[in-house]
């Protein structure tokens, strides 16, 4: 009775000891919110100021409050593209803007697309006669994009700026299954098909380099293109080349290396950065950690909300992986975004327009979401498809209702084929003695067995499960494209293709951003010259949301890099949570993948602390062995 009236006080102790922790964190949360909120519709004269410490994202993701528990930090901060872009567009215009600033000082990075049309609002800025700064203690690729289309691009005199260019290894984890004696049953059709080459091989098949090399060398000139316009001095191709030798011309100063490159054009520390914006705009005169008059992005977007004149053209963005459920935002839950769009079918919006930014997922979340959106066609609603980064495998297979079909010549797409794949361990089990045996009425009776083994029979069930599933996908983009089966056939088989390309193969009928993709969907919704505004479509934060929402619009609660050492340790996370997808992909519970390994990975993304503690005992299981 003793013992169990001790472990009876631990429980009940252990309950009151989460019940306070959760009620901390609550009143922490509710004390950031409101002392980070910017006041509804001031704004300052002077400078723009936007601290991208963050990552730039199609969509923010949803904070959840139990991850932010297990992490014991702040989570990651997300830009939407798109918001940046306004402000920008604004502050063209308006007067009381006389200078932007970005501070790239914890700049977590942003897929090539949406740098590019934040470039090219920066350039809009700067055509109205305003000048652009930017300021950080390093930059890497994203930076250095984003700095070339700056009037002043300064350095911290002991930074650093590097290119890395797209591309790297990816792990392989055959000779790990092996070890254990697992058996990956892996179930494709594709020849291209890369995502499952981690389970069965130990390096990277020809097909899967071609693909790579296609798409990488794609994005990689597109970057250069880009940097080289808005920057015409800057000696990129020496600088991604020969970095060393660039630094030992200049004496081993990193910084006045940079310089000498033509990618910064001055170097200071903060302070002189700050000194040099309030001579540009004056003093602040508010109790600010910033000198300068200014306002932040959050105040200035809240002082000018969208206008709605006219009829509204849907928005629907499906951003993230294609997952089964409620998921998202940030990732594209089928059963969310085809309740979006079966909710507001019936209201009166002239057309739709569907926004991918994703490399794909669950074949059966694709599909619940391109019947929602045939369902717009079916109702004779115009619908247009824009895709921005990514809109590949089952980011594809989403946008075959699209009457039209815009991309970006940098947007990895196509990887039509799809996958399915199952862990076994009855190797692993018979190593230490453990056996199967029972009794069966039919070939799948018990199956799948993972502590067993799988039959044929399931073998082969499964392998045509894939295969109808591919035929299926084939099909609708056949029916989609005007064409044949063979025909896409013959550019399927899981081949990802940058967006000229995918063009130039019929699977795009034009190049062009939103803004284009919306202008098409106004005149196939009879608008002509008429008003109309685009509205997206998505359930609005809850009050809880907004509050969690408020810990990422301080600058200072996201402890990001500073130099170029703990930047690059710090988008290692990203690499982390890319293996941890890698092996989730072998003992996650997933059905049949329609899923792009070779796109970019989410900027921003980090290992989640459940997963670290899985790898971390698989490791020290490892050691045993």
């Amino acid at each position: 009775m003793k013992f169990a009236s001790k472990v009876w006080r631990l429980l009940v102790g252990l309950k009151d000891a989460l019940a306070l922790l959760f009620l901390a964190l609550f009143f922490a949360l509710i004390f950031a919110a409101l002392s980070a909120r910017p006041i509804a519709g001031r704004v300052v004269k002077g400078a723009l100021l936007l601290e991208l410490n963050g990552a730039v994202v199609e969509e923010k993701s949803r904070v959840d409050p139990f991850d932010l528990l297990l992490s014991g930090q702040a989570p990651t901060r997300e830009f939407q593209a798109r918001d940046i872009e306004r402000a920008l567009d604004l502050a063209a215009k308006d007067s009381r803007v006389k200078v932007v600033v970005l501070d790239l000082s914890r700049f977590m990075g942003g897929r090539f697309v949406h740098l590019r049309e934040i470039g090219a609002a920066m350039d809009g800025v700067r055509k109205a006669g305003k000048p652009v700064l930017t300021f950080a203690n390093a930059y890497l690729d994203d930076g250095i994009q984003l700095a070339a289309h700056s009037s002043e691009a300064w350095l911290d005199p002991m930074g650093e700026a590097f290119v890395a260019g797209p591309g790297g290894n990816m792990n392989y984890y055959k000779g790990l299954i092996d070890r254990f004696k697992v058996n990956a049953h892996v179930y494709r059709v594709g020849t291209y098909k890369s995502f499952v080459e981690p389970y069965v091989r130990s390096d990277m098949s020809p097909e899967a380099r071609q693909a790579y090399q296609d798409v990488y060398g794609a994005l990689w000139e597109a970057w250069k293109a880009d940097v080289k316009k808005a920057r015409p001095r800057a000696r990129i191709d020496e600088l991604a080349s020969d970095p060393v030798g660039l630094m030992k011309a200049a004496g081993g100063d990193f910084a006045q290396g940079a310089k000498a490159a033509g990618v910064v054009d001055r170097l200071g520390d903060k302070t002189e950065f700050e000194k040099r914006v309030t001579d540009l705009v004056g003093a602040s005169d508010a109790n600010d950690d910033v000198p300068y008059a200014h306002t932040r992005l959050a105040a200035w977007l809240t002082a000018n909300p969208e206008r709605q004149p006219g009829k509204a053209i849907a928005v629907v963005t499906i951003a993230g992986d294609i997952v089964d459920g409620d998921a998202g935002p940030g990732e594209a839950g089928g059963e969310r975004i085809a309740k979006a769009l079966d909710d507001n079918i019936g209201g009166g919006f002239k057309a739709l327009v569907v926004r991918i930014d994703s490399p794909g997922g669950s074949a059966t979340a694709a599909e619940r979401i391109r019947r929602a959106i045939q369902r717009w066609r079916d109702a004779k609603i115009p619908v247009v498809v824009s895709m921005g980064n990514l809109a590949a495998s089952g980011g594809y297979w989403v946008s075959t209702p699209g009457q039209r079909v815009f991309a970006d010549p940098a947007t990895v797409t196509g990887s039509i084929g799809v996958f399915a794949v199952l862990p076994s361990f009855e190797r692993t089990l018979a190593d230490y003695g453990v056996t199967s045996d029972g009794v069966h009425t039919t070939a799948l009776s018990g199956q799948p067995d993972i502590f067993g083994g799988f039959t044929p029979e399931l073998n082969n069930l499964l392998q045509s499960s894939v295969e109808n599933t591919y035929g299926k996908f084939v099909s609708l983009v056949a029916k989609a494209r005007a064409r044949t089966p063979e025909q896409i056939d013959a550019v399927a088989q899981g081949r990802v293709w940058p967006g000229a390309e995918a063009r130039a193969r019929g699977l795009v009928d034009e190049m062009g951003d939103l803004h284009a993709a919306l202008a098409y969907a106004a005149r196939l919704g009879g608008l002509g010259n008429d008003r109309w505004h685009a509205e997206f479509l998505g359930e609005k934060l809850d009050t809880f949301s907004s509050l969690l929402e408020g810990l990422q619009t301080d600058p200072k609660d996201n402890a990001a890099a500073y130099d170029l050492a703990g930047l690059v340790g710090a988008r290692q996370r990203a690499q982390a949570g890319r293996a941890l997808m890698q092996l989730e992909g072998l003992l996650g519970t997933r059905g049949v993948q329609a899923y792009c390994l070779e796109c970019p990975p989410r900027p921003g993304l980090a290992a989640n602390p459940k997963d670290l503690s899985l790898v971390q005992s698989l490791m020290r299981w490892t050691v045993r062995k």
